[in-house]
């Protein structure tokens, strides 16, 4: 099933040549199950099948940039990119009439994580001096002021999915992951090289955002992804990917 929306994922990017695209932000540090890149472009995940459908609906070809982190703001800003999914207002500097947002369409989690599974929660203010593995440019608030004070380290990687292998390769002892990116690492190693939870940081709701500009049908767009939500397409495209209902989670990670 992953392939056939991957390959829709294709053609719908090359069927539309002439038309005006809808341009999608892609944040390299995302890993899989949210995207996968490859020579600079996405092949499949859950994010890219959800604008693919999105654009579809709207009749527009999708169009994918992936961008650093630190880009985006400034992407959307000048004009090179129409629309940024999997956000939080939280995350975005410009929260001015230029921009116009979705209705919530995920929930995720931030979660601390280590290669030790003891099964014991920890508090992150009672760890010792340490560096934790982080993506780069990604915000972590409840860390943040661990960050400040030098209690805890930055250790940033440029995606999620090297965090996590540098966790398992023992560059340090504990990293930080959404909980998507948990599951598909998990799924993927046997049962005594798993990843384990020990601190939920945050959970909340992402949404997308599009920029107000005539020559964007953007009301049309948020108009046909809560249809996409209440219809249940995207909690099942969700679930293609990780086995579990949007109903199911328990949590949110940074950008």
């Amino acid at each position: 099933m992953r392939s056939a929306m991957g390959a829709l994922l294709l053609l719908t990017t090359g069927c539309f040549a002439d038309e005006v695209p809808l341009r999608f932000a892609i944040t390299d540090g995302w890993a899989m199950p949210m995207v996968q890149i490859e020579r600079g472009r996405p092949t499949q995940g859950i994010l890219p099948d959800i604008m693919t459908s999105l654009a579809t609906r709207v009749g527009m070809p999708a169009q994918f940039h992936v961008l650093a982190r630190a880009r985006l703001d400034s992407a959307m800003e000048h004009g090179e990119i129409d629309m940024r999914c999997y956000v939080s207002p939280d995350w975005v500097k410009n929260k001015g009439p230029d921009h116009l947002w979705s209705v919530p369409l995920f929930f995720q989690r931030d979660v601390l994580v280590s290669a030790t599974g003891t099964g014991v929660k920890i508090a992150p203010a009672a760890l010792a001096q340490q560096s934790i593995g982080t993506v780069l440019s990604y915000r972590y608030p409840t860390l943040q002021p661990l960050f400040d004070s030098g209690h805890l380290r930055r250790d940033d990687a440029r995606s999620q999915d090297q965090v996590l292998a540098k966790l398992l390769a023992g560059r340090y002892r504990y990293a930080v992951s959404n909980q998507w990116a948990l599951d598909w690492f998990n799924q993927r190693h046997g049962a005594d090289r798993q990843l384990h939870e020990v601190a939920v940081l945050q959970e909340q709701q992402l949404s997308c955002y599009v920029r107000n500009d005539p020559e964007i049908p953007a009301q049309r767009i948020l108009r046909t992804l809560q249809k996409m939500k209440m219809s249940g397409e995207i909690d099942a495209i969700i679930q293609l990917y990780t086995g579990r209902s949007e109903g199911s989670q328990s949590g949110a990670v940074s950008p």
